[in-house]
């Protein structure tokens, strides 16, 4: 693979360490040049390190821009990578002229990058801003990056995202702790605990914080003393800030600290407390040193430091928390030496050079692939329509799980998501969205697609209301008029009641519709009888069983925040409002039962967040049982992974049955829909009661024959059976795609 990297020159600190290092790494096994638009020590450590360099210096842009154009017609490379404001403006311009990918690595928050001058922030500042948005791709050192850039516009599906990673395998450092620090002029005794940061003395590093937080820590523990390395606008104030707090003993300033591993080495505690980063080195070159960490929540801090167990995390500014995780790390030895220990393993098995370098090279591969793809195709992308942005946890995991799949079939074809949130759903789905009853948008996006999917639920339906069936059946003509494929996948059908509904109905799915794949039979009968038959229909499952739990240390961090022991006995009830019915009292009856015959606690869980959590707490008002009710935000993974955990699910919501029977958990179902009861009668269970006529007495005896191996006595193996038949999902949208 050829490469050339394009870089301002003027980059220091983790920019530099960032370039450098990745380009030694990529120039092992790929032919790289390294461009920089100014001499200087970028360059020169550049060429220290082996790595093919020239300078192009011109004070006019039209010469500079020839000399590039001239050079990339040379070396003919199959992307150009650039790094900054000036080479993101040339990249910019080079797109003009040489007809090849050009990828930017976002090293930081750009609206921030030039806080301590108002004149560059004004100059280069807007030409950075307005350069991005003519660049084709984008790595974002962190997942917080790439969740900024997604809330400004930029295209989900062309931002990927890398760390900053450093070389672990190379041993610690060894240096003799008390000289080393007396010789940066700090006064250093046996029982010191040094607290160290390394970075530039600018606004944006808010080390005021720091400092703050320092004075008040060493106010309980006169054994704390800090160590800050760097130079920068800020040094003078910041050591008239430590005079002011008469501190001056116990902070030190290094200035620029050429031996870094030796800094962080003679440290105990690696702090960051800026106001914005993505992925600061100077964390991962402290861990790998043995420091302990503290981080504001910026950038990827969060990904690399699991609060409380890898170090602690507090929010930019927040003197008194700061303080507060600074005293208990410097009075607890034991704790720190933990907190270090787990961070260090995390750091050195997810934040090495190796996966630095091959997931840049697996970035390369998808962008050459993605450019010559979208470039040569004018109908390329599936647009996905459904229920989503609404906070509901069924209606999201059927759009992850599509999603997912359309990834699987072609991982570069561009997907278009209506929604009625489209940023929340940009930013957990990483794609295209806009909003759902944005029609003239609707219409253009489809002129680009060539397959469009009716995605999972039950949209063709009357009881919600008539606008609601007649918008979805609106979307199904107009793609098809507009010379789409059509695809309704692992869909409900039903109820449609009205005369003139189902007419209208029959019509539009006989005339638009290519394949209709099915979650349940149900389902299949409603089709039968609204004389739907022109399209192929399958009997499959719904799309969201495949999606994945969680893994076990962030399930495990949900139940610690919600204060629920993990390894307790449980009964899960996931409630919703409907009709203005109560049947709370019968509900909290069985609650009870569960947990005085069976010592089952009863957890309730809200699917549609917050909406449900009002019926949870109806119920829990009246219970005598212990109980827990989930009003944390989360995931559907984690949401997937908290039902694996029950000994029995009593459910009216969908998705929580799904979920649970896919996954062998006994469940019982309160039905207040024909869905809910057509799924329980698709596996082959009758443990099912309607929701509008629930008595306390009836629940009971089902949570009876639920815990005591009784599924209805007609269940074989439903798990597989669901699993098995959404396939035929991935088959149809394959299908239509015309993939082999």
């Amino acid at each position: 693979m050829k490469i050339i990297h394009l870089a301002g020159g003027g980059d220091t600190g983790g920019a530099k360490t960032h370039i450098i290092t990745l380009l030694k790494e990529l120039s092992k096994e790929n032919d790289v040049m390294l461009i920089s638009l100014r001499s200087g020590s970028f360059a020169r450590s550049a060429i220290e390190e082996g790595i093919p360099t020239i300078v192009i210096k011109n004070p006019f842009v039209i010469k500079t821009v020839l000399k590039l154009v001239k050079t990339m017609k040379e070396f003919t490379p199959e992307v150009l990578h650039c790094h900054g404001s000036r080479a993101n403006m040339m990249g910019a311009i080079i797109k003009l002229f040489y007809n090849v990918p050009v990828v930017t690595t976002v090293h930081s928050d750009y609206r921030l990058d030039y806080m301590h001058s108002r004149l560059k922030q004004m100059t280069f500042g807007t030409i950075n801003a307005i350069a991005l948005r003519f660049i084709d791709y984008y790595t974002a050192v962190a997942s917080r990056t790439a969740d900024m850039l997604i809330s400004r516009g930029f295209d989900p599906e062309r931002i990927f995202t890398i760390y900053n990673c450093i070389d672990f395998s190379k041993p610690k450092t060894v240096v003799d702790k008390k000289s080393y620090l007396q010789k940066l002029g700090l006064h250093y005794e046996d029982d010191d605990v040094i607290v160290s940061v390394a970075a530039r003395l600018n606004p944006v590093k808010d080390l005021g914080t720091l400092i703050r937080a320092v004075k008040i820590a060493s106010g309980k523990n006169p054994h704390i003393k800090l160590m800050i390395a760097g130079e920068g606008d800020d040094k003078k104030k910041l050591k008239e800030l430590t005079k002011r707090l008469k501190i001056e003993d116990r902070v030190c300033f290094a200035g620029w600290v050429p031996e870094i591993d030796q800094f962080f080495a003679a440290s105990d505690i690696t702090v960051i407390s800026s106001l914005s980063e993505t992925f600061p080195y100077s964390i991962t070159e402290g861990v790998r040193e043995g420091c302990a960490a503290i981080s504001s929540d910026v950038g990827g801090m969060s990904d690399l430091i699991e609060h409380g167990r890898g170090g602690f995390i507090f929010q930019p500014g927040d003197v008194d928390a700061l303080a507060d995780y600074l005293y208990q790390m410097c009075s607890d030895n034991d704790l720190r030496k933990k907190l270090a220990d787990h961070l260090y393993e995390k750091a050195s098995n997810e934040f090495s050079i190796d996966r630095m370098k091959n997931t840049q090279i697996s970035i390369y591969k998808n962008l050459i692939r993605n450019y010559k793809k979208t470039k040569n195709k004018k109908r390329y992308g599936v647009m996905i329509c459904g229920a989503y942005g609404r906070g509901n946890a069924g209606d999201d995991a059927i759009l992850k799980a599509v999603v997912n799949t359309m990834r699987v079939l072609d991982p570069d074809m561009p997907i278009y998501v209506m929604s009625r949130n489209p940023l929340e759903t940009k930013l957990v789905n990483r794609v295209n969205s806009f909003y759902i009853f944005h029609v003239f948008t609707f219409l253009r996006k489809l002129y680009k697609c060539s397959l469009f999917i009716n995605g999972g639920g039950s949209l063709i339906q009357d009881v919600t209301s008539n606008r609601s069936l007649y918008y979805y059946l609106f979307t199904l003509y107009m793609a098809k008029l507009l010379s789409c494929h059509v695809l309704m996948y692992g869909c409900g059908i039903g109820p449609v009641f009205k005369e003139a509904n189902r007419k209208i109905a029959s019509y539009v799915l006989n005339r638009s519709v290519d394949i209709i794949t099915l979650r349940e039979d149900t389902s299949l009968e409603e089709l039968k009888s609204l004389g739907v038959n022109r399209p192929k229909i399958s009997l499959a499952a719904d799309s969201a069983i495949n999606l994945a739990q969680a893994d076990a240390d962030e399930t495990d961090a949900y139940f610690d925040q919600e204060g629920i022991p993990k390894d307790g006995h449980y009964i899960c009830f996931a409630l919703r409002e409907w009709k203005n019915l109560d049947r709370s009292s019968e509900i909290a009856k069985a609650a009870d039962y569960a947990y005085e015959k069976y010592g089952l606690v009863p957890v309730f869980l809200a699917a549609e967040f917050p909406k449900d959590i009002a019926p949870a707490e109806r119920v829990a008002e009246k219970m005598k049982a212990p109980h827990y009710v989930l009003r944390k935000p989360r995931t559907v993974e984690v949401t997937i992974a908290i039902l694996r955990r029950m000994d029995l699910v009593c459910a009216m919501r969908l998705h929580a049955l799904v979920f649970s029977a896919s996954a062998e958990i006994p469940v019982i179902a309160m039905s207040y829909d024909v869905k809910v009861s057509g799924f329980m009668k698709y596996i082959g269970s009758d443990l099912c009661l309607s929701f509008e006529t629930l008595e306390a007495d009836k629940l009971c005896n089902l949570i009876d024959r639920a815990l005591s191996g009784d599924f209805g006595g007609k269940v074989k193996n439903s798990s597989k059976m669901l699993r098995e038949r959404e396939k035929i999902n991935e088959q149809a949208a394959k299908e239509l795609l015309r993939l082999p």
